[in-house]
C-alpha cells in the first residue's frame, strides 16, 4: 500500500464529505432541523450537472450553476410545503416530509433520467498529475479548492456581516428574532435555497469522480449526518475538519482493513466520540459557528 497515496485520496474524499455536508450544517445549526432528502437532492444536482453537460451540450463550467440553481428551487419549495412545521418545530412532521421528498425525487430522477448510471467528464477529470508513483486529477484537485474556498467564505458571512448575525440570532432564539423585527421566515427560506444550492455545488464537483446513480443518495446522507454530528451540530468549522477527518479514515481504513466496513467503523468511532465528548470535535458549539 502506498501510504502517500492513500493520504491524499482521503484528503479528497473528505473535502467532497466537507462539500456535501455544508448545506445541512447551516440548516442544523439555524433551523435546528434535519433533511433527510438531502441525499435525493444530491443525487437530483449531479443529474441535472450531468444533462446539462451531456444532452445540452452546456460547458461544465456554466452546467454546475444551473444544477445550483435548479438545488435553491428544489429548497424553497421543501421550505414552502413545511413552513408551518419549521415555525412549530414539529421534527417528526419534518423528518416525514423530508423522506417523502427524498423518494418523490428519487422516483422522478428515474423517470426522467432512466435507472441506468451515466458517467460525466470534464477537462478537470480527465487532466491526470503524475509525481512518481502519486497521482491525482484536476477534479480532485478543485474538490479541495472548492472546499476550502466555500467554508472560508460561509464562516466570514456568518461571522462578519449583516446576514450572519442575522442568521445566528434565528440560530439562537427563533421566537426572539422575531419579536426584535427579524424576517424569520426569509431567513428559514434562504437557509433552505442555500442548503439546496450547496448540495447541488457539491454533486456537481464529486460526480465526475463517481458514476452517477439514481441511488445514489443514500449512502452521501448517511456520510453528511456523520460529518455534521461528529464536527458538531451546526459548527462549520467543525464540519470541515470532521469532513477531512472522515475522508482519511475512510481511505486508510479501507486500504489496510476492507471498504465494506469502513461505513460501520465510522459509526463505531461516531458512537465513541459522542459518549466521550457528545458535543462532537468542537463541544459547546451550539449554533451557527
Amino acid at each position: 500500500m502506498n501510504l502517500t497515496q492513500q493520504i491524499i485520496n482521503g484528503l479528497v474524499l473528505g473535502h467532497a464529505y466537507a462539500l456535501v455536508a455544508i448545506g445541512w450544517t447551516l440548516l442544523l445549526g439555524v433551523a435546528r432541523l434535519v433533511n433527510f432528502g438531502h441525499g435525493q437532492m444530491y443525487m437530483v444536482g449531479a443529474f441535472v450537472t450531468w444533462w446539462a453537460v451531456a444532452k445540452a451540450g452546456v460547458p461544465y463550467a456554466l452546467a454546475v450553476p444551473i444544477a445550483m440553481g435548479v438545488g435553491a428551487v428544489f429548497g424553497l419549495i421543501m421550505q414552502r410545503v413545511m413552513l408551518k412545521a419549521t415555525f412549530e418545530q414539529n421534527l417528526v412532521s419534518i423528518m416525514i416530509m423530508t423522506l417523502g421528498f427524498g423518494y418523490v425525487m428519487h422516483g422522478a430522477a428515474a423517470l426522467v433520467f432512466g435507472s441506468t448510471g451515466q458517467i460525466l467528464e470534464t477537462s478537470l477529470s480527465l487532466y491526470e498529475v503524475n509525481m512518481g508513483d502519486l497521482w491525482f486529477t484536476g477534479q480532485d484537485a478543485a474538490i479541495v479548492i472548492a472546499a476550502i474556498a466555500l467554508f472560508v467564505a460561509l464562516k466570514w458571512v456568518l461571522d462578519g456581516t449583516r446576514i450572519g448575525r442575522l442568521v445566528r440570532m434565528v440560530a439562537e432564539d427563533p421566537k426572539l428574532a422575531q419579536l426584535a423585527g427579524v424576517n424569520v421566515r426569509r431567513v428559514y427560506y434562504g437557509v433552505f435555497a442555500f442548503e439546496g444550492a450547496a448540495v447541488a455545488f457539491a454533486a456537481g464537483m464529486v460526480a465526475p469522480r463517481t458514476p452517477i446513480l439514481t441511488s445514489m443518495g443514500f449512502e452521501e446522507v448517511i456520510m453528511t449526518f456523520v460529518v455534521v454530528v461528529f464536527g458538531g451540530i451546526g459548527s462549520v468549522k467543525g464540519s470541515y475538519f470532521a469532513g477531512v477527518a472522515l475522508g482519511l479514515f475512510t481511505a486508510l481504513f479501507g486500504a489496510l482493513v476492507s471498504p465494506a466496513y469502513t461505513t460501520a467503523a465510522a459509526f463505531l468511532v461516531l458512537i465513541a466520540l459522542l459518549v466521550l465528548r457528545p458535543g462532537g470535535l468542537t463541544s459547546g458549539a451550539a449554533g451557527a459557528h
